[in-house]
Protein backbone atom coordinates (compact mmCIF):
# COMPACT_ATOMS: atom_id res chain seq x y z
CA UNK A 1 0.00 0.00 0.00
CA UNK A 2 3.03 2.22 1.29
CA UNK A 3 4.72 1.71 -2.33
CA UNK A 4 1.38 2.35 -4.26
CA UNK A 5 1.14 5.89 -2.45
CA UNK A 6 4.81 6.51 -3.15
CA UNK A 7 4.55 5.87 -6.96
CA UNK A 8 1.02 8.02 -7.16
CA UNK A 9 3.25 10.74 -5.32
CA UNK A 10 5.80 10.47 -8.04
CA UNK A 11 3.61 10.55 -10.52
CA UNK A 12 2.24 13.79 -9.33
CA UNK A 13 4.91 15.83 -9.25
CA UNK A 14 6.63 14.31 -12.19
CA UNK A 15 3.03 15.66 -13.82
CA UNK A 16 3.23 19.25 -12.01
CA UNK A 17 7.11 19.33 -13.40
CA UNK A 18 6.12 18.85 -16.98
CA UNK A 19 3.20 21.47 -16.56
CA UNK A 20 5.66 24.36 -14.94
CA UNK A 21 8.44 23.76 -17.52
CA UNK A 22 5.71 24.04 -20.36
CA UNK A 23 4.44 26.76 -18.53
CA UNK A 24 8.04 28.67 -18.24
CA UNK A 25 8.73 27.57 -21.97
CA UNK A 26 5.46 29.40 -23.71
CA UNK A 27 7.14 32.89 -23.05
CA UNK A 28 4.78 36.03 -23.86
CA UNK A 29 5.35 37.35 -27.82
CA UNK A 30 8.48 39.31 -27.98
CA UNK A 31 7.30 42.51 -30.13
CA UNK A 32 11.14 43.50 -30.43
CA UNK A 33 11.65 39.80 -32.59
CA UNK A 34 8.98 40.18 -34.38
CA UNK A 35 10.06 43.26 -36.37
CA UNK A 36 12.90 40.62 -37.58
CA UNK A 37 10.27 38.25 -38.58
CA UNK A 38 8.61 40.98 -40.55
CA UNK A 39 11.30 42.69 -42.10
CA UNK A 40 12.83 38.77 -43.22
CA UNK A 41 8.98 37.31 -44.78
CA UNK A 42 7.35 39.44 -47.69
CA UNK A 43 4.82 41.08 -45.32
CA UNK A 44 6.21 44.38 -46.35
CA UNK A 45 5.80 44.09 -50.17
CA UNK A 46 1.81 44.70 -49.39
CA UNK A 47 2.10 46.80 -45.90
CA UNK A 48 3.76 49.72 -44.40
CA UNK A 49 3.66 51.04 -41.04
CA UNK A 50 2.36 54.44 -41.77
CA UNK A 51 0.09 54.35 -45.27
CA UNK A 52 -2.13 51.60 -47.02
CA UNK A 53 -0.08 49.61 -49.85
CA UNK A 54 -1.83 46.74 -50.65
CA UNK A 55 -2.93 45.78 -47.41
CA UNK A 56 -3.41 48.35 -44.59
CA UNK A 57 -0.80 50.42 -42.90
CA UNK A 58 0.56 48.60 -39.40
CA UNK A 59 -0.62 51.58 -37.89
CA UNK A 60 -3.94 51.14 -38.47
CA UNK A 61 -3.96 47.45 -37.97
CA UNK A 62 -2.58 48.39 -34.82
CA UNK A 63 -5.90 51.58 -33.87
CA UNK A 64 -8.40 49.00 -34.74
CA UNK A 65 -7.53 46.15 -32.05
CA UNK A 66 -6.21 48.38 -29.45
CA UNK A 67 -9.17 46.96 -27.36
CA UNK A 68 -7.96 43.83 -27.78
CA UNK A 69 -4.27 42.99 -27.92
CA UNK A 70 -3.89 39.62 -26.37
CA UNK A 71 -7.02 38.26 -28.07
CA UNK A 72 -5.47 40.03 -31.61
CA UNK A 73 -2.39 38.33 -31.45
CA UNK A 74 -3.83 34.41 -31.33
CA UNK A 75 -6.81 35.75 -33.87
CA UNK A 76 -4.47 37.62 -36.36
CA UNK A 77 -1.64 35.40 -36.23
CA UNK A 78 -4.04 32.02 -37.25
CA UNK A 79 -5.19 34.36 -40.03
CA UNK A 80 -1.88 35.37 -41.14
CA UNK A 81 -0.91 31.53 -41.31
CA UNK A 82 -4.15 30.50 -43.41
CA UNK A 83 -4.56 33.75 -45.36
CA UNK A 84 -7.83 35.37 -47.01
CA UNK A 85 -9.30 38.19 -46.93
CA UNK A 86 -12.91 40.33 -46.08
CA UNK A 87 -11.25 42.56 -42.98
CA UNK A 88 -9.25 44.98 -44.91
CA UNK A 89 -11.15 44.74 -48.42
CA UNK A 90 -11.50 41.89 -51.05
CA UNK A 91 -7.49 41.28 -52.26
CA UNK A 92 -6.72 38.33 -51.16
CA UNK A 93 -3.66 37.81 -48.70
CA UNK A 94 -1.61 35.08 -49.16
CA UNK A 95 -1.27 31.76 -46.56
CA UNK A 96 2.24 31.74 -44.64
CA UNK A 97 2.20 28.68 -43.46
CA UNK A 98 6.35 28.30 -43.36
CA UNK A 99 6.57 30.37 -40.79
CA UNK A 100 6.34 29.09 -37.38
CA UNK A 101 3.38 30.16 -34.46
CA UNK A 102 5.73 31.66 -32.40
CA UNK A 103 7.60 33.97 -35.29
CA UNK A 104 3.77 34.69 -36.41
CA UNK A 105 2.79 36.04 -32.88
CA UNK A 106 6.21 38.30 -32.45
CA UNK A 107 5.58 39.67 -36.09
CA UNK A 108 1.91 40.38 -34.71
CA UNK A 109 2.96 41.93 -31.47
CA UNK A 110 5.27 43.96 -33.08
CA UNK A 111 2.20 45.26 -35.72
CA UNK A 112 -0.07 46.26 -32.32
CA UNK A 113 2.74 47.97 -30.84
CA UNK A 114 3.15 50.63 -33.91
CA UNK A 115 2.07 54.08 -33.08
CA UNK A 116 0.72 56.86 -35.18
CA UNK A 117 3.94 59.12 -36.03
CA UNK A 118 6.10 56.03 -35.58
CA UNK A 119 8.18 54.69 -38.67
CA UNK A 120 8.67 57.74 -40.75
CA UNK A 121 7.44 59.67 -43.55
CA UNK A 122 5.14 57.73 -46.02
CA UNK A 123 7.44 56.49 -48.91
CA UNK A 124 7.72 58.98 -51.61
CA UNK A 125 6.38 56.53 -54.14
CA UNK A 126 2.69 57.24 -52.85
CA UNK A 127 2.99 60.51 -52.87
CA UNK A 128 4.11 60.94 -56.55
CA UNK A 129 6.06 64.23 -55.99
CA UNK A 130 3.35 66.48 -57.59
CA UNK A 131 2.63 67.47 -61.07
CA UNK A 132 5.58 68.05 -64.10
CA UNK A 133 4.59 69.23 -67.49
CA UNK A 134 6.32 68.38 -70.44
CA UNK A 135 5.82 68.32 -74.19
CA UNK A 136 6.38 64.89 -75.82
CA UNK A 137 8.24 64.80 -79.68
CA UNK A 138 5.29 65.28 -81.35
CA UNK A 139 4.27 68.84 -79.18
CA UNK A 140 1.48 67.54 -77.40
CA UNK A 141 1.37 68.86 -73.41
CA UNK A 142 1.51 65.98 -71.29
CA UNK A 143 1.35 66.04 -67.79
CA UNK A 144 2.98 63.51 -65.11
CA UNK A 145 2.45 63.30 -61.38
CA UNK A 146 6.55 62.55 -61.10
CA UNK A 147 10.00 63.61 -62.50
CA UNK A 148 10.86 61.93 -65.86
CA UNK A 149 14.19 63.83 -66.62
CA UNK A 150 17.30 64.07 -64.65
CA UNK A 151 16.59 68.53 -64.47
CA UNK A 152 13.23 68.07 -65.72
CA UNK A 153 15.04 68.29 -68.83
CA UNK A 154 15.12 65.57 -72.00
CA UNK A 155 16.93 63.56 -73.58
CA UNK A 156 18.23 61.93 -70.00
CA UNK A 157 15.78 60.01 -67.56
CA UNK A 158 15.73 59.89 -63.42
CA UNK A 159 17.42 57.27 -61.51
CA UNK A 160 13.35 55.84 -61.30
CA UNK A 161 12.81 55.55 -64.85
CA UNK A 162 15.49 54.22 -66.02
CA UNK A 163 15.63 51.47 -62.77
CA UNK A 164 11.91 51.02 -63.68
CA UNK A 165 13.36 50.38 -67.59
CA UNK A 166 15.43 47.54 -66.32
CA UNK A 167 13.13 45.60 -63.95
CA UNK A 168 10.07 45.82 -66.20
CA UNK A 169 12.69 44.53 -69.70
CA UNK A 170 13.89 42.17 -67.27
CA UNK A 171 10.61 40.42 -65.87
CA UNK A 172 7.22 42.12 -67.10
CA UNK A 173 8.60 41.55 -70.72
CA UNK A 174 7.88 37.87 -70.78
CA UNK A 175 4.11 38.59 -71.02
CA UNK A 176 3.84 41.95 -71.58
CA UNK A 177 5.79 42.48 -74.32
CA UNK A 178 9.19 44.50 -74.64
CA UNK A 179 9.56 48.26 -74.24
CA UNK A 180 6.04 47.78 -72.57
CA UNK A 181 4.53 47.83 -76.27
CA UNK A 182 1.96 44.80 -75.56
CA UNK A 183 2.45 41.03 -75.94
CA UNK A 184 1.26 37.80 -77.33
CA UNK A 185 0.50 36.76 -73.34
CA UNK A 186 -0.65 39.88 -71.72
CA UNK A 187 -2.01 43.49 -72.66
CA UNK A 188 -0.37 46.23 -73.91
CA UNK A 189 0.27 48.28 -70.44
CA UNK A 190 0.40 51.61 -71.77
CA UNK A 191 -3.06 51.59 -73.09
CA UNK A 192 -4.71 50.24 -69.67
CA UNK A 193 -2.77 53.59 -67.93
CA UNK A 194 -4.07 55.38 -70.88
CA UNK A 195 -7.56 54.23 -69.93
CA UNK A 196 -7.40 55.13 -66.60
CA UNK A 197 -5.57 52.58 -64.00
CA UNK A 198 -4.60 54.23 -61.37
CA UNK A 199 -1.44 53.85 -59.69
CA UNK A 200 -2.90 52.32 -56.61
CA UNK A 201 -4.71 50.10 -58.50
CA UNK A 202 -1.59 49.15 -60.76
CA UNK A 203 0.35 48.64 -57.53
CA UNK A 204 -2.57 45.97 -56.22
CA UNK A 205 -2.39 44.08 -59.25
CA UNK A 206 1.47 43.83 -59.21
CA UNK A 207 1.40 42.64 -55.81
CA UNK A 208 -1.55 40.26 -55.37
CA UNK A 209 -1.75 39.11 -59.24
CA UNK A 210 -4.86 37.73 -61.11
CA UNK A 211 -4.40 34.37 -60.82
CA UNK A 212 -7.88 33.87 -63.50
CA UNK A 213 -5.32 35.87 -65.66
CA UNK A 214 -2.13 33.73 -65.48
CA UNK A 215 -0.62 36.55 -63.73
CA UNK A 216 1.77 35.59 -60.80
CA UNK A 217 1.79 37.73 -57.61
CA UNK A 218 4.81 39.74 -57.19
CA UNK A 219 4.49 40.58 -53.24
CA UNK A 220 7.63 39.34 -51.93
CA UNK A 221 9.77 39.69 -54.57
CA UNK A 222 9.62 43.33 -55.70
CA UNK A 223 8.80 46.48 -53.13
CA UNK A 224 6.32 49.09 -53.43
CA UNK A 225 9.24 51.35 -54.88
CA UNK A 226 10.72 49.08 -57.40
CA UNK A 227 6.67 48.76 -58.12
CA UNK A 228 6.17 52.58 -58.49
CA UNK A 229 9.14 52.19 -60.52
CA UNK A 230 7.78 50.22 -63.25
CA UNK A 231 4.64 52.06 -63.00
CA UNK A 232 6.32 55.28 -63.95
CA UNK A 233 8.75 53.91 -67.14
CA UNK A 234 5.29 52.48 -68.39
CA UNK A 235 3.78 56.29 -67.62
CA UNK A 236 6.26 57.47 -69.17
CA UNK A 237 6.04 55.51 -72.04
CA UNK A 238 2.11 56.17 -72.36
CA UNK A 239 3.20 59.57 -72.66
CA UNK A 240 5.55 59.23 -75.43
CA UNK A 241 8.06 60.59 -72.84
CA UNK A 242 10.61 57.95 -73.22
CA UNK A 243 10.94 55.99 -76.10
CA UNK A 244 11.63 52.71 -77.04
CA UNK A 245 15.13 50.77 -76.31
CA UNK A 246 17.27 52.10 -73.46
CA UNK A 247 16.84 55.99 -72.26
CA UNK A 248 19.65 57.95 -71.94
CA UNK A 249 20.27 58.39 -67.87
CA UNK A 250 22.60 59.56 -65.19
CA UNK A 251 25.30 56.51 -66.65
CA UNK A 252 25.79 58.40 -69.63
Amino acid sequence: MRNASIGVWRAVVSASLCVAATTASAAPPDAGRGEAVVKGSDCLSCHAIDHKVVGPSYQDVARKYAAQRQQAIATLSKKIKAGGSGVWGDVPMPPHPQLSDADLQDAVAWVLSQKPGQGGAAATAAAGGGAHAYKNPAGKSVTADFQVYLDDKPPKVTDDIFKGYENYNSYCFRCHGGDAVGGDIAPDLRNSLGQGMTWNTFLTTAMAGRADKGMPAWAGFFQEQEVRQIYEYIKARQLDLVPPGRPPSSQD
